[in-house]
């Protein structure tokens, strides 16, 4: 969806709208691992809690592949206790 250093005050907001198009969001966080972790295209990672799995794995099965921006979209579960934990880096 974006780059490294790319990131806008906006783009959580709309991340979360987008999403409410699949179910009930709980939380959304963006975030953006240190330069030379991972390869630029992987560094700004969005993490979405939905309030049910369908509705996450609803997200997923649409998001997934898709096309932002001329970025695709990756998409994973993701560990609901790190994610609590904020422990977000790879």
């Amino acid at each position: 969806m974006v780059g490294p250093g790319e990131v806008d005050e906006l783009l959580q907001e709309e991340t979360a709208a987008e999403c409410e198009k699949f179910g009930k969001v709980v939380r959304c966080l963006i975030f953006e691992v240190q330069k030379g972790k991972v390869p630029p295209e992987e560094a700004v990672r969005i993490f979405v809690k939905f309030a049910t799995l369908p509705s996450a794995e609803r997200a997923l099965g649409e998001l997934d592949g898709r096309f932002f921006g001329g970025r695709q979209v990756r998409g994973q579960f993701f560990d609901e206790k790190k994610f609590d934990a904020l422990q977000l880096a790879p």
